[in-house]
């Protein structure tokens, strides 16, 4: 039995586990401080900007104005985040699941400020984003989904909600065409599906604990009704051999530093990976 024997079964059962204390509160300041960098860099653009995968995506709220939501692959130009989405303790939840040649193909900073009324996310599963499909396989066997709460995770600023045992369902159209980010969580969408609203679980986490979630599992998180932020490092990883795209994390347990960007989600990576804006 190892220490985090019952976080993987729990995973394996309900499509979601939570890791207490994975990382220790000074690692968390450190974290904090890249956040804040990040946000700073974010907000001082004019609009969403890219640099080959690194992008920082903006939104409006109508309370507060401009905000960051999002920065994907800011591990690229911060060592301190390029450090934590290695680190040789992830394979203690990842081994046992996915093995020990692990790709990664999130690697995201998400944002809820403190007031935000469009911070949510619609009901989904993380299967609707694997495109193009024929670069992905055993979908529901391969590929763990990983968040690090950095500041408290409760309810009220906005945690995750999730279905649990809806990584059985196979994929669900639940959210509709629209981008997630950009829908509020919905439970009649849940009933449209013929799915238990009743059944959610609020996803309470501590600055530190770590959440891990299938591709199937069915999630979504709502506005930020505190007057603190709701920050959540996202790194998501996935078997090597039944992926074609992402960045390496571990090769043979051992850690692999970022070089130069390889495909992941942006297509135009080569065609286009001078600094931009992405108007909206």
């Amino acid at each position: 039995m190892t220490e985090f024997s019952s976080v993987i079964a729990r995973y394996r059962e309900e499509g979601y586990a939570v890791a207490r204390g994975f990382f220790s509160k000074r690692e968390v300041a450190d974290l904090t401080a890249a956040f804040d960098r990040h946000w700073r860099e974010g907000m001082a653009h004019r609009a969403s900007f890219r640099h080959g995968n690194l992008f920082y995506r903006q939104g409006k709220d109508l309370r507060l104005g401009k905000i960051l939501r999002l920065v994907q692959w800011p591990a690229y130009v911060d060592p301190v985040l390029e450090g934590v989405r290695r680190d040789p303790r992830w394979l203690a939840l990842l081994e046992p699941l996915i093995g020990r040649d692990v790709k990664q193909i999130i690697n995201q900073l998400h944002w809820k400020p403190p007031g935000a009324t469009a911070a949510d996310f619609a009901f989904h599963q993380d299967v609707r984003f694997r495109r193009p499909r024929q670069a992905y396989r055993d979908l529901e066997g391969s590929y763990v989904q990983t968040g690090l709460a950095i500041d408290p995770h409760r309810a009220a600023s906005g945690a995750m909600r999730i279905l649990p045992g809806s990584h059985r369902l196979g994929e669900r159209d639940i959210a509709g065409a629209g981008a997630v980010l950009d829908q509020a969580m919905a439970d009649e969408r849940l009933a449209a599906a013929g799915l238990d609203a009743a059944r959610l679980i609020d996803l309470d986490l501590d600055p530190g604990d770590v959440a891990l979630w299938n591709l199937y599992t069915i999630h979504g998180s709502g506005p930020n009704r505190t007057r603190v932020d709701r920050r959540f490092y996202l790194n998501g990883y996935v078997r090597a051999a039944d992926c074609d795209r992402g960045e390496w994390a571990f090769r043979d347990r051992a850690p692999v530093p970022l070089g130069e960007p390889v495909l992941v989600h942006y297509d135009d990576l080569f065609a286009r990976p001078e600094p931009h804006y992405v108007e909206p």
